[in-house]
């Protein structure tokens, strides 16, 4: 049995909305919707967007790489399936609005197989060489899947300057209603182990730690059991409490080490890897397989069939909506990812993209709720917004800063450090859209330094 960390593994700050995740944890993966057309996103990950390396009406294999760059920060793109290249245009983006895709016509509709995983807890690394393995991290196109999406490959890869010491794989998945990682552990958990000794091994971290919340005693149980024999991989168990799975909140319930505002993880000698992420990294190195399928989440009161999904990425969301059981009357918003940190989707032919973990449907009722029974009255300077921010900001500073234009301002406040987790929003009595002001001011600030001259 690995060895466990104990203490009250936990920060300073965050919230406990209703987990809703009983609606789909007991739902194993199924496969999910053959599809007849796919859009590759060519920006799935922070840094610089892709180009596509195809041309419209190309013939494309299944795992065919379509889009990369040359920049440093960039994870390329591949195709889930064999078909042509009907256009390379613009379609709608969770995140950015609307953005170049591949859109690939499905040569045959075939439902996403799950590939068979054959190796033990056992699995040894050793095999493989640092080099070898971020080499085909980097030519798989694996991202950071638990949200950011940030070029897994730039976070492992050995730097002689900032040597890695620590690796934290984060299994606490506390959103509200998603499940994908818990039933990954359960599931893949020897191909995440493999794929956790692999990241450690590249990277040169001497220690490694499998953070899992305390509500999730099955997937506990299962990575425990799989560790046993490996003395190098430590448990910590954390308590529940969102956003537990922030790599900033998670570093300073394990180890005790803030991360500098505006900093990130490697300045301290940490590397953080999602489960999922893990999951593909054993892929790509053993099975040369790029990262063309995931684990989605189809749930929320409003959805006919939730449950937990093997899907293509660059499937449509009203596919696999459909593909669910469609909508029941209640249905108001459909989310892609949580109801705390997803976004709203207007467009259901929005294509789900590598960080595309969960598509939540919620009812009239819970949105009624929200948006016409609780009026917004004036900021009664209560302080909860600050007692619940994980980052040790003063949400309402910033939203008011913002509200008032005042960017500069803002900016000053640590506008840029908010992690819009939504925290201040959730327990804020005066029911200001806290964390709607801060993104919006974000995206304003942007847009200065875009119109600055160079």
């Amino acid at each position: 049995m690995a060895a466990k960390i104990k203490g009250r593994l936990s920060f300073r700050g965050g919230v406990h909305p209703p987990e809703r995740k009983g609606i789909t944890c007991e739902s194993a993966i199924q496969a999910g919707p053959a599809v007849k057309e796919v859009a590759i996103m060519l920006s799935q990950h922070i840094g610089a967007p892709c180009r596509a390396v195809v041309e419209k009406g190309a013939e494309v294999e299944a795992g065919q790489k379509v889009g990369d760059c040359d920049a440093f920060v960039c994870a390329p793109v591949h195709s889930p399936i064999a078909g042509k290249v009907k256009e390379i245009g613009l379609r709608s983006h969770a995140v950015l609005g609307r953005t170049l895709a591949v859109v690939i016509s499905a040569e045959a509709e075939t439902s996403p197989v799950q590939p068979a995983w054959e190796l033990k807890g056992d699995f040894d690394a050793s095999a493989y060489s640092s080099g070898q393995i971020c080499e085909a991290i980097r030519e798989g196109g694996l991202v950071g899947m638990g949200g950011a999406g940030f070029p897994t490959r730039v976070k492992i890869e050995p730097n002689p300057q900032k040597p890695n010491e620590t690796m934290i794989i984060n299994g606490c998945e506390c959103e509200p209603y998603i499940t994908c990682d818990y039933r990954m552990m359960l599931e893949r958990t020897n191909q995440i182990v493999a794929g956790v000794k692999l990241a450690k091994a590249a990277s040169g971290c001497s220690r490694a730690i499998f953070a899992i919340e305390d509500n999730k005693p099955a997937a506990i149980e299962a990575v425990s059991t799989a560790l046993r024999g490996s003395n190098d991989i430590e448990m910590a168990v954390v308590k529940t409490k969102y956003p537990q799975g922030g790599e900033r909140q998670l570093i300073n319930s394990v180890l005790r080490k803030r991360v500098p505002t505006g900093g990130i993880p490697p300045m301290i000698g940490v590397v953080v890897l999602n489960v999922a992420t893990t999951a593909a990294i054993a892929d790509a190195v053993v099975n040369k397989r790029p990262l063309t399928h995931r684990v989605v989440t189809v749930s929320g009161e409003a959805i006919a069939r939730p449950g937990n999904y093997y899907v293509a990425i660059g499937t449509l969301a009203g596919d696999l909506i459909e593909f669910c059981g469609g909508v029941t009357r209640q249905s108001a918003k459909v989310i892609m990812g949580g109801p705390m940190m997803g976004l709203a989707i207007a467009d259901l032919d929005t294509p789900l993209t590598k960080t595309s973990g969960a598509i939540t449907v919620l009812t009239k009722e819970q949105i009624g709720k929200a948006k016409f029974k609780r009026q917004q009255t004036a900021c009664i300077r209560c302080g909860r917004c600050l007692a619940v921010c994980p980052e040790n900001l003063n949400p309402t500073k910033i939203a008011h800063a913002v509200k008032s234009n005042l960017l500069e301002l803002a900016q000053s406040y640590y506008l840029n450090a908010c992690m819009e987790c939504g925290c201040c929003s959730y327990v804020c009595p005066a029911n200001i859209e806290l964390t709607g002001y801060i993104k919006t001011g974000k995206i304003f600030v942007a847009r200065q330094k875009k119109r600055m001259p160079q």
